[in-house]
């Protein structure tokens, strides 16, 4: 699964530091920074508020290959 990954592609292309997110989505920066280095998975529905805010999808999150 390439969340983690995926989430920090997009968060950096649309110029969004962690705590910018994680306001956004309603968590502590702490949280993104592990669901981008893959040590927590977000719950669906936190996948679903990231996904929205980056405007993007939570299979494309999971599936897609944005870091290739």
């Amino acid at each position: 699964m390439n969340f983690g990954k995926n989430c920090k592609t997009l968060r950096e292309s649309r110029g969004m530091s962690q705590s910018e997110l994680a306001d956004k989505v309603g968590v502590r920066p702490p949280m993104i920074n592990y669901i981008e280095a893959g040590t927590k998975l977000p719950s669906l529905a936190l996948g679903l508020r990231i996904a929205d805010i980056l405007g993007t999808t939570v299979d494309e999150l999971c599936r897609g290959d944005l870091c290739a």
